[in-house]
């Protein structure tokens, strides 16, 4: 194992200063409302990389490079679908969030269809993130279970608990700034861990071109001999994922729901203080993730070389090269950007869970007479249940043989569809009212479970499953219930 003294003590020095960071950038909050989404006092371009940060997570710095390694570059052209969604996002989506002081997304649904709907998007939103985002603080603790191995810090415990010491290490630290700083915290925090990790990234490039010893061209032309360096697939399957049609139609409609419907990314958004801002950082997020997509893939693919093709868990050739063979000091650096983001995931995901408890659900039932302070005690003590409650999550991911990033993006895909149809009924279908809306949301869901159980159909094609289902079985209670009410 290469993982020194001075790669611990440079890991220890990031996780207690950009703790430190956030809490004095966090300040005092006054109320639930500055708490949450900071007076609407947050410059575009900082939103715009607190979203790169928030949706990258620990799942693009293990996760994709393992997937190069195994395949091609064919992922990145889910990368083309994630622009072309923010795009629609920002044009039909954002301008309603404006309409009004929404602290939520799913507050959109209580003005356009009732509490019942808002109720249920939220219940929702939030068992999705809790089972979504315990994969994410798993993945997280993979390198760092390695480096607690390689050490032999817990000379007696077995793997599982290593593990689970390494999830709770993470959540605590991050549960420090989160709970103190609120979200201006996780902001500011996020921009900075941002250019960490992906200075981990740039990083590894050059480690990997020195080891290995030959000239891009050469590489070039040994990645291309083997089919590593090709991007487009053409093809026509459902059961593959990363097809030309799957990737842009089902990257389209997955960013359109995780950056149109899930508050993790809308509080972001609506911290900044106009729709032009916001719709400015949305759509630059998108042209940054398609380059860092691009970053990772191609160490993914170097690595392929470094190994000789050595057969291996994808989810951990990167972690593997990071603690093994990367010279002293920057190993630490890597292993701190991939904390970095790991950290920016799992504080935006307690922010956005604990705003969305207490503005949809805990505030309009039992703090209507609460005072400012009452509320903001209130938001804290959730923001720290929260906490456990994603730990809990990671637990039980531990023993999972799946790709983490291919496991985080089917997870949230089993409710993203019914979400987002739901969200599309608000706009683009004035006739339709709250039951049919929370049906079509229902079946949705329920179709989406079939589906992915009982077909061979590949994950990038289940939102858009979903959002199918939810606008035709929205569309034949109307017209059903049209059907009645003219029959008597």
């Amino acid at each position: 194992m290469n993982f020194s003294y001075l790669d611990v003590i440079i890991v220890i020095l990031y996780l207690g200063g950009v703790t430190a960071y956030g809490i004095i950038k966090g300040g005092k909050q006054k109320s639930a409302r500055d708490y949450f989404v900071s007076d609407k006092a947050i410059p575009w371009w900082a939103v715009c990389f607190a979203i790169v940060a928030t949706e990258t997570s620990a799942l693009t710095f293990i996760s994709v490079p393992g997937v190069a390694y195994v395949g091609n570059l064919n992922f990145l052209q889910i990368a083309i679908g994630y622009i072309l969604g923010r795009i629609v996002v920002s044009w039909f989506l954002l301008p309603k969030y404006y309409e009004g002081e929404l602290l939520t997304a799913y507050a959109y649904l209580g003005k356009r269809f009732g509490a019942k709907t808002k109720n249920f998007a939220s219940s929702v939103f939030m068992v999705t993130r809790v089972f979504a985002d315990g994969v994410r603080l798993y993945a997280t603790a993979i390198p760092l279970a390695l480096i607690l191995k390689g050490w032999n810090v817990f000379p007696a415990s077995p793997d599982w608990q290593i593990y689970s010491y390494s999830i709770i290490i993470i959540a605590i630290i991050t549960l420090a700034y989160t709970y103190l700083g609120g979200v201006r915290a996780v902001i500011w925090t996020d921009v900075i861990q941002m250019f960490i990790y992906i200075g981990g990234g740039i990083l590894a490039i050059y480690v990997l071109n020195d080891k290995l010893q030959t000239g891009y061209s050469e590489i070039i032309s040994t990645l291309n001999a083997q089919g590593k360096l090709n991007f487009f697939d053409f093809s026509f399957d459902f059961t593959k994922p990363y097809t030309l049609i799957a990737s842009v139609l089902g990257g389209g409609f997955l960013s359109m729901a995780s950056h149109g419907t899930d508050q993790l990314i809308v509080q972001r958004l609506l911290t900044t203080n106009s729709l032009k801002a916001s719709q400015k950082a949305l759509i630059t997020s998108g042209f940054i993730v398609f380059f860092q997509f691009a970053l990772f893939l191609f160490i993914g693919s170097l690595l392929f070389i470094f190994f000789n093709a050595q057969q291996m868990k994808a989810d951990e050739v990167f972690p593997k090269f990071i603690i093994s063979y990367m010279p002293s000091g920057i190993s630490g650096i890597i292993i701190a950007g991939l904390l970095a983001a790991a950290m920016s995931t799992l504080s935006g995901s307690i922010s956005a869970l604990s705003s969305t408890l207490v503005e949809d659900i805990y505030k309009p039932y039992w703090g209507k007479n609460k005072s400012e302070a009452q509320l903001l005690g209130t938001s804290k003590l959730i923001a720290f249940i929260w906490c456990g409650i994603l730990i809990l999550s990671a637990f039980l991911f531990m023993n999972s043989s799946q790709s983490v990033v291919v496991l985080g993006l089917s997870i949230a895909s089993f409710t993203y569809g019914g979400l987002l149809g739901t969200f599309l009924l608000g706009v683009f279908f004035k006739r339709v009212t709250q039951i049919p809306a929370m049906i079509g949301f229902a079946c949705g869901i329920t179709g989406m479970i079939f589906i992915i159980y009982f077909t061979k159909i590949a994950w990038t094609w289940y939102t858009i499953t979903g959002v199918a289902i939810t606008l035709a079985a929205a569309s034949l209670v109307m017209l059903f219930s049209k059907s009645e009410n003219k029959t008597e």
